[in-house]
């Protein structure tokens, strides 16, 4: 969508080689990890994420966990980190998917690519819109993939995020060509531009499923509220995070009282 104000985010429009992403999209927050370990649920046949066991405390000074509730477990996990802004507030989660869950994810997905698809505002034409998002992509959900791949990754986006898994939206896999891009825009749905909404994207998690070697970065352009609201987004300004395969990237698209964030 085109740009309007602040708090909007894009990708870089110069694409040295083709860029796989998967997009995460939730309705409610941020920050945590379950292991890499994965495990058969015997009942079903499926792959499921196997948490890490529970760390006692030991002579070098480990943790010792605290009884759970009924909806918690007993184990300890972690993951690094970096928070790259708080004006949007968006962090950076390095190493989050390993290569081999990465490629698996694109296999499930490219023999089912279609040309990307905009939420219209009022007024807005699929016509009048027209090369705004020019990237392929599909939907599908954790339950849908029978590597059980995206079923340990929803689970592990849930414990960094600390957002139930029920308030997630389906995963949109995307595939940006050299030349491709998604111009700047918001991720969350102005009532006023789209009509009355039933729930609110809140934030966003990014998996980048393939490196490259020139452009493709998602950008904020008004980070820290850097810049003039008449400026060009096509001259690509303002704070940019290069795809890295198997890293996460999570930004909030709202403020704490649920304002589009600027």
């Amino acid at each position: 969508m085109k740009v309007k104000g602040r708090g909007h985010w894009s990708s870089g429009q110069k694409l040295g080689l083709p860029v796989v992403v998967v997009l995460c999209l939730f309705f409610f927050f941020v920050g945590f990890f379950g292991s890499t370990l994965i495990s058969q649920d015997s009942s079903t046949g499926r792959l499921r994420p196997r948490l890490l066991e529970s760390t006692n405390v030991d002579e070098n000074g480990g943790f010792d966990p605290l009884p759970s509730g009924e909806s918690g477990d007993d184990s300890i996990t972690s993951i690094p980190f970096q928070v790259l802004s708080w004006r949007p507030r968006a962090l950076y989660f390095p190493k989050f998917a390993t290569a081999e869950q990465c490629e698996s994810i694109i296999s499930t997905a490219k023999s089912q690519l279609q040309p990307s698809k905009l939420a219209l505002r009022k007024g807005e034409t699929i016509e009048s819109t027209e090369g705004v998002r020019t990237s392929s992509g599909m939907f599908i959900t954790a339950d849908e993939d029978k590597t059980g791949i995206l079923d340990f990754i929803d689970e592990k986006i849930a414990r960094a995020t600390m957002i139930p898994r029920v308030n997630g939206e389906a995963y949109n896999i995307l595939r940006y060509e050299i030349g491709q891009r998604y111009n700047s825009h918001y991720d969350a749905f102005n009532p006023a531009e789209y009509g009355p909404q039933k729930s609110q994207r809140v934030a966003s998690f990014l998996l980048y499923l393939s490196d490259v070697e020139e452009g493709g970065e998602t950008m904020f352009p008004y980070e820290n509220n850097n810049i003039d609201l008449n400026y060009d987004f096509k001259d690509c300004i303002g704070l940019k995070v290069k795809p890295r395969k198997g890293d996460g990237l999570l930004f909030y698209s709202l403020h704490r009282y649920m304002e589009a964030a600027q």
